[in-house]
């Protein structure tokens, strides 16, 4: 068992501090999550050519599914990795900060060159090239946000603090889309004053954006001592077998299967409200469509935000697991409701407003609650098994979310096959349906998970390490 050793509680000015770090990644992740499938697979009207060549294999698999799932496997592979050196490191600044400081500007550079391609539009050397470019952005960016992540058990001393951490992150990262959502508007606002053609005006804008995301993911690794506030001590264990000891354990089981369904859906939404807007909504002006996917981001980060303290008092008082089974439920029916966008007996945008606000209450459940309650499982089982590896549990969990949004990436892709266009758009109309059952999927995944057992034996680990000290 796993003695607590003494450390400082993170002031509140360093929670925040951490936080910023995840407005930094959340960008650049946000941007290609976002824009990459609109970019490389866009609709007739919106002035960007082709860049991928022209390929269907099975009907639904295309070039862009092809580019997306190559990038996330390899980043799924690189996860675990990166979670055990980070686990076993021994460096004198600690076991996280060092890897995320290497990882924060390459991350940055490589995800404004995923938007630009480098040889002639329609081209196999294009597909090759931007494989490259994306395996090394996913490689960086995993440096940075695995360590990042495993920090949260570390940084937060007990359930209150983790839950707190989780909260900070969480409106960190609804930020961090907002700001990648405006990538379109801000492109077409650099078009008209700079007189740039539409890509160039979105390459300018992916560049602006992931500088200033450099500068947040930089605040934690300037201002955050590992070696004053985290309760760190190096893993011995080989990364397959720290990887095998995740998945044996139930909890994390429950936990992570209902994440990868979570994240397949998610990634579906994230990736199609450009064409929900443009396509779906608006589909006799893709401009004003634009206008309205970054204002779709804006709101629904805004009602997250009025949503974070309520999440945090209902979690204390309901517990989190009935939270996220009622958050996943609810999500099922925000999809089915992508389905019938468009025709309904009320004006565009008011139905936009209805996806965002709907969106936002899941959104922001779900992303206080899972951070929490990863920390919770990563904790307990140190303490019953003496072995601190919080970055394994935190790179399994990453992996299976990168499958995760591989899936809904590769599945969004194919959709498009079916429809893409105005009056064309059954393959983005069904990608309601399928994040609908994505959803419900994650309902039975995650309900063998029992909160009441675990929390339980966390507190009596702890009683019997503060009774030793």
């Amino acid at each position: 068992m796993v003695a607590k050793t003494s450390v400082e509680d993170l002031p509140l000015i360093k929670q925040f501090a951490y936080a910023m770090g995840q407005l930094g990644w959340s960008t650049v992740v946000n941007i290609l999550g976002v824009q990459l499938v609109y970019f490389y697979s866009p609709p007739a009207d919106a002035g960007i050519p082709s860049f991928l060549p022209a390929v269907a294999i099975l009907v639904v698999i295309n070039a862009v599914s092809l580019l997306t799932a190559s990038g996330r496997l390899f980043d799924a592979i690189t996860d675990p990795i990166i979670a055990n050196l980070s686990d076993r490191s021994r460096s004198p600044r600690g076991r996280r900060i060092p890897f995320m400081a290497v990882g924060a500007i390459p991350a940055a550079i490589f995800c404004v060159l995923m938007f630009v391609p480098a040889f002639t539009p329609g081209t196999w050397l294009n597909f090759g090239y931007l494989v490259v470019i994306q395996l090394l952005f996913f490689l960086f960016i995993t440096m940075y946000v695995t360590p990042f992540f495993a920090l949260l058990p570390e940084l937060g001393h007990n359930a209150t603090q983790k839950l707190n951490l989780s909260t900070w992150i969480s409106i960190t990262w609804a930020l961090g889309l907002m700001l990648a959502a405006q990538t379109p508007a801000i492109g077409n606002m650099l078009q008209q004053s700079m007189h740039l053609t539409t890509v160039e005006g979105f390459q300018y804008a992916t560049g602006i954006l992931a500088a200033v995301a450099v500068v947040f993911m930089f605040i934690p690794i300037f201002t955050i001592d590992e070696k004053r506030y985290c309760e760190s001590e190096p893993s011995q264990v080989p990364v397959m077998e720290a990887l095998k000891t995740s998945f044996r354990n139930r909890s994390f089981r429950a936990f992570v299967f209902s994440d990868f369904v979570y994240f397949c859906a998610l990634t579906i939404i994230l990736t199609g409200v450009l064409y929900y807007s443009t396509v779906l909504l608006f589909p006799n002006d893709s401009s004003q469509g634009k206008g309205l996917a970054g204002l779709l981001a804006v709101v629904m980060t805004l009602v997250s935000f009025f949503l974070y303290p309520l999440v945090n008092i209902l979690a204390r008082k309901m517990g989190k697991r009935v939270l996220v089974l009622g958050s996943f439920g609810f999500y099922s029916l925000v999809f089915l409701y992508i389905f019938f966008l468009g025709p309904l007996p009320i004006s565009p945008m008011a139905q936009g407003m209805l996806l965002a606000v709907a969106a936002a209450i899941p959104n922001a459940f779900l992303g206080i609650l899972q951070n929490a309650i990863l920390a919770d499982i990563a904790e307990h089982d140190a303490y019953k098994t003496g072995i601190k590896q919080e970055g394994m549990y935190f790179g399994a969990r990453t992996l299976m979310q990168k499958f995760g949004q591989t899936g809904g990436l590769f599945l969004f892709a194919g959709l498009t096959t079916l429809g893409v266009d105005p009056g064309n758009d059954l393959g983005i109309r069904s990608s309601g349906i399928a994040g609908m059952i994505l959803c419900l999927l994650a309902v039975v995944f995650f309900w063998s998970y029992n909160e009441r057992q675990t929390l339980k034996e966390l507190r009596e680990f702890e009683m019997i390490s503060e009774s030793k000290e």
